[in-house]
């Protein structure tokens, strides 16, 4: 069975647009939406209202205003929200691992600064077992949009790749848009240093079209599940953070990866999905995959 599109609010402006883009996305995949607001009781030293039942009772106010403006906006949305007292991240991550796709607002500085991704919003990306989007204030529709493209980085083997594709591709069909998928690459160092080995690869069709078969390759089983899907196939040296951010600056989405199993410190973001993250002028899509 499918999940709602599930939006995490605190009331912030932020918040608040990633509520919205949750909204637009439901309705356009046909699903519910699903609202959650954590919350923990703040003490008098920390909080306007020290009363705990005020400060419920407040919380619970600002998700009412807000699931009200969502549905003047989409009224034939099924829709729940609902109000949990509790560790925010343990909250969040729960909801998300029932949901379709997790929504959350992530406070923005522009194009060069991006995303400042908060303590709560890392953690939960970090042990997310679904895909996460960040949103910041000031998103506006996709049909505001310059672009209409859906910009998904791709890395390693097909099966690698293939949770991070499906999203991006699901997501262009719901939309009507294209899929930009990126494959960057670098030379391997014993071929960063010696001319003759750089030559005798060359030669042999050189590492270009090796990455350009490899990504064609990983996009072949989506093609064929999405034939209405345009597609750009776009292979570039450099390192992929860089080559991403190149490229998404007029996207809708931009899609990454990040590997889901736990190391020896523990869950991670990952480098790529980290650069991305923080410097993209566009909403960012984290996907879990092997």
């Amino acid at each position: 069975m499918t999940g709602p599109i599930t939006a995490g609010v605190d009331g912030t402006d932020e918040s608040l647009a990633a509520l919205a883009w949750a909204a637009r996305e439901a309705v356009r995949r046909d699903l519910a939406l699903r609202v959650v607001h954590a919350w923990r009781f703040q003490s008098a030293a920390a909080a306007e209202v020290a009363d705990r039942d005020a400060q419920e009772r407040w919380v619970r106010a600002g998700v009412e205003r807000a699931v009200a403006e969502v549905t003047e906006r989409h009224p034939g949305l099924p829709l729940t929200a609902d109000v949990v007292e509790g560790d925010p991240v343990e909250t969040l991550a729960a909801a998300g691992a029932e949901a379709e796709t997790l929504v959350l607002g992530s406070r923005g500085h522009g194009r060069v600064v991006g995303f400042l991704l908060g303590s709560v919003g890392q953690q939960v990306i970090a042990e997310a077992t679904r895909p996460v989007v960040l949103v910041r204030a000031g998103d506006r529709p996709s049909t505001e949009v310059a672009g209409h493209e859906i910009v998904v980085g791709q890395h390693g083997a097909p099966e690698d790749s293939a949770p991070v594709l499906r999203f991006a591709f699901e997501t262009a069909a719901a939309r009507g848009a294209t899929v930009r998928a990126v494959r960057a690459w670098t030379l391997p160092p014993v071929f960063s240093y010696s001319p003759s080995s750089l030559k005798l690869l060359d030669d042999a069709g050189g590492l270009e079209p090796y990455e350009k078969k490899a990504l064609a390759a990983a996009l072949a089983p989506w093609r064929e599940r999405f034939p209405d899907v345009p597609v750009v196939e776009h292979v570039e040296i450099g390192s992929a953070g860089q080559v991403l951010l190149s490229v998404s600056g007029r996207a809708q989405l931009t899609v990454v990866g990040r590997r889901a199993h736990r190391t020896a410190v523990g869950a991670r973001i990952g480098s790529v999905a980290h650069g991305v993250l923080h410097h993209a002028d566009c909403p960012v899509a984290v996907v879990p995959h092997g």
